[in-house]
């Protein structure tokens, strides 16, 4: 099965465009006030209307109020939701869309109990452990850590780029990678062609797809 490719925290229109036509799967939006890639719902309403048809947008949330996802939902075409902090399962659950659910990955992470616990998660996200951060870190975590089998689709996430999403992929083989810092040049937030041209075509030819 063909490896997706979610690139998160767009803030440009060109980016999103650029994504898609490159291939990419889902387009992530982050409505954490404290990242650097952060988006207004206003913004987010405008990159929504660039993105094409059968590309997944994500909105992105770290320990956020109900009411905050429930303003994003009315006024943002988003499809999936993701959370990135201590949501409970019922507050993930609870607004009438699919939902993946990010797990920071340390040696004592018990993975399965994290799959039980959000069964009916669209989706996992792994992702590495940085203290006091919520994803976004351009931190990898141990591949060896991966688990083989939970029961739900599992995204890599933490650290990726162009130089290492092969190797990455071979160890993991996961559903799905999860991209943000790995396709940026110097500035946060805005996304160098070069570099997401060179992951695209580095996780089509390990996944056999180029």
């Amino acid at each position: 099965m063909r490896i997706r490719a979610k690139i998160c925290g767009i803030t440009r229109t060109q980016d999103a465009a650029l994504a898609a036509e490159l291939g990419a799967d889902a387009l992530g939006f982050v409505f954490y006030p404290d990242s650097p890639r952060a988006v207004s719902t206003s913004q987010a309403a405008d990159l929504s209307q660039a993105v094409p048809p059968f590309v997944t947008r994500v909105g992105l949330f770290v320990n956020p109020t109900a009411d905050l996802v429930d303003t994003v939902l009315t006024r943002v075409g988003i499809d999936l939701l993701q959370f990135h902090g201590d949501e409970s399962p019922a507050f993930c659950a609870a607004f009438g869309r699919p939902y993946i659910k990010a797990l920071r990955v340390r040696a004592d992470t018990d993975l399965t109990a994290a799959a039980e616990r959000y069964a009916d998660a669209a989706g996992l996200l792994l992702d590495a452990h940085v203290d006091g951060l919520f994803g976004g870190t351009g931190h990898s975590f141990d591949w060896s850590l991966w688990p083989a089998q939970v029961g739900r689709p599992l995204i890599l996430a933490g650290g990726l780029n162009p130089e290492n999403v092969a190797t990455a992929v071979r160890q993991t083989r996961p559903y799905a990678v999860d991209v943000s810092g790995g396709v940026e040049g110097p500035h946060k937030g805005i996304k160098d062609a070069g570099r997401l041209r060179a992951f695209m075509q580095a996780l089509a030819e390990v996944d056999g797809h180029a």
